[in-house]
């Protein structure tokens, strides 16, 4: 059975299932997609699909999902939510087929995600790196919330860093 995260009349954020594989790696062996993203090969990709299921069956509250249109489960790209430091903010990320690019779709489903790591961990802080050239992302984050900090160093490269603060 699916586990769905959130939902609204354009798209369905869920667990992935096993068979869904395939679409999760092309996803990522899209150059333009994966412009921003770490390189990985696709058998890392495989790993890194086959963890995700795992976390679902020992139920974690955070992880990666799916992201479906909600009209014809069509796979618009995937999402995910994880502990970012020892302090406990949590990290949203996210990648979209590119014709899904420009329709708010991403906005939607960062605030979505934002809600439901305020819901589900005791997390007082959302955060989220892009690369400082990723403007289209960049405005996605701003527009659901979350405000542009200085830079900072990630994985020795420099990275546009946003937070939103939890308000109670």
């Amino acid at each position: 059975m699916d586990i769905v995260i959130a939902q609204n009349p354009r798209f369905i954020i869920r667990q992935f299932l096993p068979e869904e594989e395939g679409i999760y790696v092309e996803l990522l062996a899209d150059a333009e997609v994966a412009l921003y993203l770490p390189k990985r090969t696709k058998e890392e990709n495989q790993q890194i699909f086959k963890t995700a299921l795992q976390d679902y069956a020992a139920g974690e509250v955070l992880g990666k999902w799916g992201i479906f249109d909600a009209a014809d489960n069509g796979f618009i790209g995937m999402c995910l939510l994880r502990y970012f430091d020892e302090n406990g903010s949590v990290e949203i990320g996210y990648s979209l087929h590119k014709k899904y690019w420009g329709k708010g779709i991403a906005t939607a489903m960062a605030k979505a995600l934002i809600g439901y790591a305020f819901d589900r961990t005791a997390t007082q802080e959302i955060v989220a790196v892009t690369a400082p050239e990723n403007v289209g992302s960049q405005r996605v984050l701003e527009k659901a919330g979350l405000i542009r900090q200085e830079n900072i160093n990630r994985y020795g490269a420099e990275a546009a860093f946003f937070k939103l603060p939890k308000v109670d």
